[in-house]
């Protein structure tokens, strides 16, 4: 299954200050590059934390766009989205799966969220190659990972990132800002996931670089 993960960020590689800010950091060019893209995917997935922080439609919304809607995924072992969030508000309108590790929950069942039981690894998250199995049992193709660092991360880590779309904005954050990738836990250069530039274009002020794994 092709996966392609997205990333947003400042010219250092934060996603957000340290308080969590984050809208915008791109601008409206980006963004609009960003929905034609979840329209050309199957599946969008976050984590948890983005879902809970956001509040995401995860939808495309473009002038004039009558296509299909990509199904939303939220990887959440513990199944903590609640009812009133959109994602779960609007599941019966567009496919919305919840990826957990336990037995699905009946507030989220009786909103008409998919919920996938897959194993748990480590400190307990949903084992990603388990996760891109089960979401291609149901019918889903292709992926586009919109964060946050953590997911971005974990798929990295597992060697599952196909393509990266890189949308950096002019401005500095600085450390104590939120990467956009977690930990990798690299002990040596010769591990790094490594990806080829194949186009790099200006958008507004942004720059969008797109990437393929070697």
């Amino acid at each position: 299954m092709p996966v392609t993960l997205k990333l947003a960020t400042s010219l250092d590689g934060r996603i957000a200050t340290a308080t969590g800010e984050s809208r915008w950091i791109t601008g409206e060019a980006a963004r609009a590059a960003v929905h034609r893209l979840r329209a050309d995917h199957q599946g969008v997935v976050v984590g948890v934390e983005t879902a809970l922080a956001d509040d995401p439609e995860l939808t495309v919304r473009l002038p004039g766009y009558n296509g299909p809607q990509p199904a939303r995924v939220v990887l959440d072992s513990r199944q903590r989205l609640h009812a009133g969030c959109k994602l779960v508000a609007t599941a019966r309108q567009v496919p919305t799966y919840v990826v957990a590790t336990e037995a699905p929950a009946a507030h989220l069942l009786e909103a008409g969220v998919y919920v996938l039981t897959v194993p748990a690894v480590g400190d307990g998250r949903p084992e990603l190659k388990s996760v891109v199995e089960a979401l291609r049992a149901e019918g889903i193709g292709s992926l586009f990972v919109e964060g946050g660092g953590q997911v971005a991360a974990s798929f990295l880590r597992c060697g599952l990132v196909d393509r990266l779309e890189w949308f950096r904005a002019p401005m500095v954050i600085g450390g104590e800002g939120r990467p956009a990738i977690g930990a990798l836990a690299l002990a040596e250069l010769a591990a790094a996931p490594r990806f080829r530039r194949v186009q790099a274009q200006p958008l507004g002020e942004d720059l969008w670089e797109r990437y393929e794994r070697i």
